[in-house]
């Protein structure tokens, strides 16, 4: 996933509300977590209370935002070409990100952090609940004691009654796109095939495909995974109001607490 389709993200991407993630993640740190935007501190706890780590952080859009707040940023994604981009923004920003090529299910990080987040349901890949408590897992044991983990879903109500088996398309003057959407309800699993087609000169223009797989979760489903990796449930929020999740929530953001832990 995310090969070819990785040049044209940013792209059909430019209306994603960065800004506003990051002013809810910013907030949420400050809320609930032990982070702080201050980079470049001699004390070695303080450093890695203050390291945040983007989870599934794509071609890095986000990661630059939360660096320029302040953040000590790493970045981690499983997707090679979205990583290349991200390493060039960095290298035209100048940001001292730290970007790692690895799958979550595996996540290996030097140290332990204060804050992991993954947002814009990067979660949903993971299509099977031992593989998801397996990720949630390995936050708990990368986190700082008292860190918190800030993560995204798309539920399984979104699939099941807003895009499931439905046809997105957009046109546009240099790159369009196809994206049919086949919701199985029995797996919870949403497929969905991704045609692109990219203008190289005046008179042509490639073609490409893409297929992905997401998994719609519920709440409860989140609820018992966090417990059982340790972590505890802090806060939930519809991810489009910023209040309480209903039944009908499409999004849902989760604030997890390190749990087991001594300073």
């Amino acid at each position: 996933m995310y090969q070819d389709f990785a040049e044209v993200y940013d792209e059909l991407m430019d209306d994603t509300p960065y800004e506003g993630w990051g002013e809810r993640l910013d907030g949420l740190i400050r809320k609930y977590g032990i982070s702080k935007p201050e980079r470049d501190v001699e004390d070695m706890l303080a450093s890695e209370r203050n390291l945040v780590v983007d989870l599934g952080c794509g071609t890095g859009t986000l990661t630059e935002l939360m660096y320029q707040k302040g953040y000590d940023m790493i970045g981690v994604d499983v997707s090679e070409p979205m990583l290349n981009i991200a390493m060039k923004k960095k290298a035209e920003s100048g940001a001292e990100i730290l970007y790692l090529l690895q799958d979550m299910r595996e996540l290996e990080l030097y140290s332990t952090v204060g804050t992991v987040f993954s947002v814009c349901d990067s979660l949903n890949y993971i299509l099977e609940d031992d593989e998801l408590l397996e990720v949630f897992s390995l936050v708990n044991n990368y986190l700082y004691p008292g860190g918190i983990f800030i993560f995204d879903f798309n539920t399984e109500y979104k699939y099941r009654q807003v895009i499931g088996n439905t046809t997105i398309a957009e046109n546009r003057e240099d790159c369009s796109f196809i994206w049919e959407n086949l919701y199985d309800p029995e797996e919870e699993i949403n497929e969905y095939d991704l045609t692109v087609f990219v203008r190289e000169d005046v008179d042509r223009f490639r073609r490409f495909t893409e297929t992905h797989y997401q998994r719609g979760y519920t709440v409860e489903k989140i609820r018992e995974l966090v417990e059982r990796s340790g972590m505890v449930l802090i806060e939930l929020l519809d991810a489009d109001t910023g209040e309480a999740v209903t039944a009908e929530s499409e999004r849902v953001y989760v604030v997890a607490g390190e749990h087991g832990k001594n300073t």
